[in-house]
């Protein structure tokens, strides 16, 4: 839809910070999605292996600081951007985004950021209640992301599944992720 490619890559280019710095170069990758695992990985051998993408989105575990600060100075001089992405798969890719250069110089937990366009997050109390800043409760996720349900699973839809009592739109829903979270005073999440 944006005019770019998909370029699906070999598992033994992934497993090797040169073949995959020299793949994301020859291929002219401007943004690359990696897991956190393997992202951790290869910042351990080689944080320049990121420098060529205009945007590396990492996500799917908690990312470690150290590691993210490698890979953005190796790829500051060429406007690199990382991201620390969080999303269960019921609310389709991502629910959150931190941009990872707003990371203070002395954190030792990466947020996972502010809920992206079109999308809610909140973290509740077992009550449902908001919670504010700092104190730790349930993280649910709304908006156009949120899947309709689990297929041929009426009961397990119902657990996770709920209308969302803080949208304007009465049809509007949330998925409650059983993920524990806590907002932060500058307004993202703390998972």
């Amino acid at each position: 839809l944006n005019g770019g490619t998909l370029l699906p890559v070999d598992r033994t280019v992934v497993m090797d910070p040169r073949a995959l710095r020299l793949f994301l170069h020859e291929g002219r990758i401007s943004l690359v999605w990696i897991t956190a695992g393997l992202f951790q990985q290869i910042a351990a051998l080689d944080p320049a292996a990121f420098a060529g993408p205009r945007l590396v989105i990492t996500g799917g575990d908690v990312v470690n600081p150290v590691a993210a600060r490698a890979v953005l100075a190796a790829g500051r001089a060429k406007g690199l951007s990382l991201f620390n992405g969080y999303g269960p798969t019921e609310n389709t890719t991502f629910s959150t985004l931190f941009d990872i250069a707003d990371l203070g110089v002395d954190e030792l937990t990466i947020p996972i950021g502010r809920p992206i366009s079109n999308s809610t997050a909140y973290v509740l109390d077992p009550a449902g209640r908001p919670l504010p800043p700092g104190l730790v409760g349930e993280l649910w996720v709304g908006g156009d992301g949120v899947a309709l349900g689990y297929h041929g699973d009426a009961d397990l839809t119902a657990a996770r599944f709920h209308p969302d009592p803080f949208a304007t739109d009465p049809a509007a829903r949330m998925y409650r992720t059983g993920d524990l979270a806590r907002w932060r005073a500058d307004g993202s999440i703390v998972f």
